[in-house]
């Protein structure tokens, strides 16, 4: 794979589709043009690139494609195929003054990958392979535009190892995307998130210049750790061409479980007591009793699967401690596991449920095992209370000793007196919704995000969450890209081409 895949058709020719949020557009003059042209693989202004290089999976943007628009549209989009296209891109566009967007697989649903401010939209899906694989240090060295498919298959054939990061967009994310947002995969308890599987990276800052950090030694004590300072950016602070990573060998073993609590909260508190005493099952996920009716018609129980994949000596290991734990529970049919499988990537309903009315999202969150039934009861009955809701429900899906990832889902429908033909009950809705979650989290001193990233969507609640730190990421920010050029608009931070469009009215900071 090598390009991006679209969530839904624009609604619009391509010489008609129109810029959503309106903010201040950069154009790419004649010069700069020719100047990209010079020293990348592929530049394009292309009315049809333009659009699609103008969104990513946001859901809101979803109901925008419907009625022909997108967020909004890069003057270009360059094509590098080296780092030393990358750098050359940077530079140019630096001297000149234009902001950069760099992208994967647009994968992200926060608007990151949205060139908020025109310019140039920085494709990196040429920049794929594995570079290198060290079967006996368990370590792989592979270019930021892999796509995730294609990096398992290149690892498992060449040299059976396995990276372990399986998130719900493998198909359509890359490497490159899952470092800049701090991305999770389904088996993420027995192989970490993905700053827990990088050791170094190669970067591109603002200015052209090529950087690399850690990656010389294992758990190295060489001053701050530079590598995470990039690792979760989402390109505001450089441009993540290559990563070094630590590898396993292709599992031996494998095993199953799947069982019904009477109440969440019940269930929540037997997975804390699985992860305290040591086991790390790769798959550890509750459904509340919406979500068990939704993906497995068992509504009058809350489901926790568990998968675990390792050497058969742990696997069995890991299944006693889950045995026991959860021995108060009814034991189910481990074919919900397969079950699971099966359907665990499919986003499908996404987009037919927006282009018919209904408002639906994701968000997810992070808290101490303390706060999570607390957390979990509050958002689930405000999201309840907001005119329009039809569901909102929650499962975990991420699990730690000090804590767990709380996945939200809300849809709403407007009511019959409103007709939404603009989609401005949508979009106020939708902001409701996310405001009434973020301040849920933060009164419960959770994590506003777990993996998703901030972009776009969630700017607006980082200066609050980070408080006086967010000074200090404003710094690093004002260090490492003076001119501002580097995906401008996100993360919160001012920006030099003008405030964030999103929401209408809320960008100035």
């Amino acid at each position: 794979m090598t390009r991006p895949t679209p969530v839904t058709p624009i609604d619009a020719p391509a010489g008609e589709v129109v810029d959503q949020l309106g903010g201040t557009l950069v154009d790419v003059d004649a010069a700069l043009r020719r100047r990209l042209a010079d020293v990348c693989a592929e530049v394009t202004d292309d009315p049809g690139e333009r659009a699609e290089a103008g969104r990513d999976w946001w859901p809101l943007a979803i109901g925008w494609a419907s009625r022909g628009r997108v967020p909004a549209r890069p003057a270009v989009v360059a094509r590098p195929t080296d780092t030393a296209q990358v750098a050359a891109v940077l530079a140019a566009c630096n001297e000149a003054g234009v902001p950069v967007t760099p992208a994967g697989g647009r994968s992200g649903v926060c608007g990151a990958s949205v060139p908020l401010h025109g310019g140039v939209a920085l494709d990196c899906c040429g920049l794929a392979g594995v570079s290198d694989v060290d079967t006996v240090s368990l370590v792989a060295d592979v270019r930021a535009g892999t796509f995730g498919p294609d990096l398992e298959a290149e690892l498992r054939g060449a040299s059976g190892v396995t990276l372990g990061h399986w998130p719900q967009s493998m198909d359509l994310s890359t490497v490159g995307g899952w470092l800049a947002c701090r991305g999770a995969g389904q088996y993420s308890n027995r192989y970490g998130k993905i700053e827990d599987m990088v050791i170094g990276l190669e970067a591109v800052l603002a200015d052209g210049t090529v950087v690399h950090t850690g990656g010389r030694g294992p758990r190295s004590a060489t001053g701050p750790d530079l590598t995470q300072l990039f690792v979760g950016s989402e390109g505001t602070l450089g441009v993540i061409t290559e990563g070094r990573f630590r590898v396993h060998p292709v599992p031996a073993g494998g095993g199953r479980r799947a069982f019904g609590f009477a109440s969440f909260a019940d269930g929540l508190e037997a997975c804390r007591r699985i992860l305290r005493r040591g086991a790390t099952p790769a798959v550890l996920r509750l459904y509340d009793g919406t979500e068990s009716g939704r993906s497995f018609e068992l509504p009058d129980t809350n489901v926790l699967i568990v998968l675990d994949e390792a050497d058969p000596v742990l696997v069995t290991a890991t299944l006693r401690v889950v045995d026991e734990e959860c021995a108060g529970a009814a034991r189910l049919d481990d074919g919900l596991v397969e079950r699971w499988l099966g359907h665990r990537n499919d986003v499908s309903a996404l987009a037919p449920l927006w282009r018919n009315g209904v408002v639906v999202d994701t968000v997810e969150v992070s808290a101490r095992w303390a706060a999570l039934p607390g957390l979990y009861r509050s958002v689930v009955d405000t999201l309840g209370g907001l005119e329009g809701t039809l569901a909102a429900s929650s499962h975990q899906s991420h699990a730690y000793t000090d804590g767990a990832c709380l996945y939200f889902t809300f849809a709403g429908r407007p009511p019959e007196s409103a007709d939404d033909a603009t989609g401005a009950w949508a979009e106020a809705y939708y902001v409701a919704a996310w405001d009434a979650v973020t301040g849920a989290v933060d009164a419960a001193g959770g994590a506003i995000s777990h993996h998703h990233g901030i972009g776009l969507n969630r700017g607006r609640f980082l200066p609050g969450t980070l408080g006086d730190a967010f000074a200090v990421l404003g710094a690093v920010k004002a260090a490492l890209d003076p001119k501002g050029i580097l995906n401008p608009g996100k993360l919160g931070l001012t920006s030099a081409f003008g405030p964030a469009p999103w929401p209408a009215g809320g960008g100035g900071r």
